[in-house]
């Protein structure tokens, strides 16, 4: 009988197919971060540290220059050390933004959160006519999803995730 639910292995590989290599090392990252936080999966907080880490384009994009990555990058740190402990042991899934037409089937080791915002971000890179998507396409499905745990962390650092969808070029479903 075929499972509906593709292998870590098959997903990985899916994953893979849709991004960059730049952008696939940022998922690894983030892979890496929730397994040392023994999170059970990859969230859209942890995809944010990694994209922030990694790509200046989104850097560029966030009104307060250095020093607003500073302090995203401070909560995202204190994750497993405070901030963030509520998260411990439950499942990222905001409902927010799988006002799609077809939701993407989860990703093994995703949450469902983290699943749309990558869908988002394929979706995004493709529409720009690109083959792969890259860090800036799934940051800016992170931000679609304000409910998100990625999006409350930008939130908190005093990033206004609307205007900053607005420039990303649409909001919701549209990124």
């Amino acid at each position: 009988m075929h499972s509906s639910t593709p292998s870590s292995e098959s997903a990985g590989a899916a994953v893979e197919d849709q991004v960059s290599d730049a952008l696939a090392a940022m998922v690894a990252t983030a892979r890496r971060r929730a397994a040392r936080d023994g999170d059970r999966q990859i969230d859209t907080a942890h995809l944010l540290h990694s994209i922030l880490e990694a790509d200046r384009e989104v850097w560029e994009l966030l009104d307060g220059g250095s020093p607003q990555v500073g302090r995203l990058l401070g909560y995202l740190v204190q994750r497993s050390i405070g901030y963030g402990l509520r998260w411990q042991s439950s499942v990222e899934d905001s409902g927010a933004v799988p006002a799609l037409s077809e939701q993407p089937e989860g990703l093994p080791g995703w949450s469902p959160s983290a699943t749309a915002a990558l869908d988002l971000g394929v979706r995004r890179a493709a529409r720009r006519g690109a083959e792969r998507a890259e860090g800036i396409d799934l940051f800016a499905g992170i931000v679609a999803d304000e409910e998100c745990r990625g999006a409350e962390v930008l939130h908190r650092a005093g990033v206004d995730c609307g205007a900053l969808a607005e420039r990303l070029g649409g909001s919701g479903g549209s990124v």
